[in-house]
């Protein structure tokens, strides 16, 4: 799977600095990133509703290479609950009005829950 934003939305990870072409920035990670200060961060928005659920971030950690795969899928189906595709919906509205620069903290984005979110937010 591949790192492709729908348009409207960008990817940054939080650590970078930002600019104001991101627009408006949503946290989507399930845990604040370590090392850095909500000034730092400049995150308007943080939305755990549309990141994996505690549960699933664990059992994923504990084999990442071996488990992504089933990840993906059982991240989907958590993306199916109404308040997920209600945050979602929101996201895209939110797009259709400027950029939205979803931010996070993930060092290997392509094996991570992003590109996940990003097909999602092209439905």
């Amino acid at each position: 799977m591949t790192l492709n934003p729908p348009p409207g939305f960008r990817i940054k990870r939080v650590y970078d600095d930002p600019t104001p072409e991101d627009g408006t920035r949503i946290l989507v990670d399930r845990l604040w990133p370590r090392g850095v200060s909500k000034q730092r961060a400049h995150i308007d928005e943080w939305d755990t509703g549309i990141t994996p659920s505690n549960e699933l971030r664990h059992w994923f950690h504990e084999d990442p290479s071996a488990r992504y795969h089933d990840f993906e899928h059982r991240f989907r189906a958590e993306l199916d609950a109404p308040t997920a595709q209600a945050a979602l919906a929101r996201l895209r509205t939110r797009a259709q009005a400027g950029p939205v620069t979803l931010v996070t903290a993930v060092r290997d984005l392509e094996h991570s829950h992003i590109p996940v979110l990003l097909e999602e937010l092209c439905g």
